[in-house]
């Protein structure tokens, strides 16, 4: 432990659920009135979106950008633009939010959960090509808490099988494998504007792609398949509307140029939080992807349960005697154990697209995901932002500190 030990009364944290946590200000507002002074609030009219997505297209170097309403939208545009067959697979991770994967099941597609790395809780080039099966449509990987997968090797496994990557860029916004960034190593890359990302509009996502065809179906898929602008417009094919409105892209427009400095700043305090929980007894910093950049969406350590008992719940118990808020396991239990796999709820009782399944793809056997029950034992996410200071930063780490060794020699939770 690298700080004397803190004796202050319960510190409040910065929250990225409200003000204090977050950078909204005047930018955003000004930006945000000027769209309601115009009186034009839909995307197909008004000019924010348009300038959000040319803006963000330019900022991670990609061809197409397009605006949806969330980022669970930018999924699914992203699944509908590889246009699956119905019981065609999809490769996806068993750690991540419902929202990226429900959209594979309404698309008529099967998701097939690979394991994890049980250090990173990301998938690996070795995980995704043990699932891969004549049905396999597409593969998407999570960058989780913003640390990039293991680009230059998944996209060798998917290359040499002609299957296209769809990146789940949700929580790394700004964050680079081998220099190039994420959510531009793949065939489109999704992000996510909800409140808590490092770039927020309250809801929200962005799509992106340097793929002609692919940037063309995901624009359709926003708006109901109508070609906008055609000679001869029509709704080409099944589709839902999913375009974000005037204000969350004016918001967007404020938020932009702020993400450096976001960045930035949350790098900076994962930097300052690794030297001061050096020494921590059971406790294991965040482990960054070789030849990558971790922008830190979450800040999240691994609890050695032998050297501190109970594991991250009981010390996820200590922190909130200290007013620390955090998140043991990060979800409860792999996305293959909840109720719309496990009992294949979808559509009334008919099972599909699981009726279209293969056995093989709907295995969830523990056997085979020692990596994800691993990872979910032993991880415990830490509030975090771009507002800590340094009294926040000495706080947490001295309050882990001080919870840590209590639990490792014997005392109670």
């Amino acid at each position: 432990m690298n700080i004397p030990i803190s004796t202050t009364p319960p510190l409040q944290l910065p929250s990225d659920q409200d003000a204090t946590g977050r950078t909204l200000g005047d930018e955003e507002i000004a930006f945000i009135a000027e769209a309601i002074r115009s009186g034009t609030l839909t995307a197909t009219k008004g000019n924010f979106t348009k300038r959000l997505e040319t803006s963000f297209a330019a900022s991670v170097g990609a061809k197409h950008a397009y605006a949806c309403s969330s980022g669970s939208a930018a999924v699914h545009c992203a699944i509908a633009a590889v246009d699956p067959e119905p019981g065609d697979e999809v490769i996806t991770t068993s750690i991540t939010d419902m929202g990226a994967l429900t959209p594979i099941l309404f698309h008529g597609a099967i998701p097939v959960f690979a394991d994890v790395d049980p250090r990173t809780g990301n998938v690996t080039p070795e995980s995704v090509a043990a699932r891969i099966s004549p049905r396999t449509k597409a593969i998407i990987v999570t960058h989780l808490f913003g640390n990039p997968c293991d680009m230059t090797s998944i996209m060798a496994v998917a290359n040499k099988h002609g299957i296209p990557v769809i990146e789940d860029t949700a929580q790394a916004f700004g964050a680079t494998h081998a220099g190039k960034p994420v959510g531009t190593w793949g065939s489109l890359g999704c992000f996510s504007l909800q409140q808590g990302k490092h770039v927020t509009t309250g809801e929200g996502g962005l799509v992106v792609t340097n793929n002609s065809d692919l940037a063309r179906r995901t624009y359709l898929f926003i708006n109901k398949a109508w070609g906008y602008g055609d000679p001869q417009p029509d709704h080409y094919f099944i589709a839902l509307n999913y375009r974000p409105s005037e204000l969350q892209s004016a918001c967007a427009v404020g938020q932009l140029p702020k993400l450096p400095g976001v960045v930035a700043a949350r790098v900076a305090a994962a930097e300052r939080m690794d030297q001061l929980l050096a020494g921590t007894p059971g406790v294991s910093v965040p482990q960054r992807t070789p030849n990558s950049s971790h922008t830190f969406w979450k800040y999240s350590v691994l609890v050695d349960p032998t050297v501190i008992p109970g594991g991250p719940p009981a010390l996820a118990k200590e922190l909130k005697l200290a007013n620390i808020l955090s998140a043991p396991r990060y979800i409860q239990k792999p996305a293959f154990r909840c109720q719309v796999f496990r009992d294949q709820r979808t559509f009334g009782n008919s099972r599909w697209p699981f009726t279209l399944a293969t056995p093989e793809a709907v295995d969830y056997s523990a056997e085979r995901f020692p990596g994800t029950f691993e990872y979910l034992d032993r991880v415990l996410v830490l509030p975090w932002n771009e507002r800590y200071t340094a009294d926040h930063l000495n706080y947490l780490a001295s309050s882990i500190y001080q919870a840590a060794t209590k639990l490792a020699k014997g005392g109670a939770a």
